[in-house]
């Protein structure tokens, strides 16, 4: 549904946002170490991560971060 994943130097970010039945997860890692993980049942608050992982992404790239 949603899989993103940037580096910069030796470091990766990944954000993903996976489907499980009637649940999503969302995952935030840093250097393949789970820096954030949410289980919803509420499409409305996964839009919402949804957003702000792209504004992160966004934000990283400025930054100089590179998609992989």
């Amino acid at each position: 549904m949603f899989a993103r994943s940037l580096q910069k130097d030796q470091h990766e970010r990944r954000f993903t946002i996976v489907q499980n039945g009637r649940y999503w997860e969302v995952l935030e890692e840093l250097d393949r170490l789970v820096v954030r993980r949410t289980v919803y049942d509420d499409w409305h608050r996964v839009e919402r991560a949804k957003r702000v992982f792209a504004q992160e992404v966004h934000s990283l790239c400025q930054a100089g971060w590179v998609e992989s």
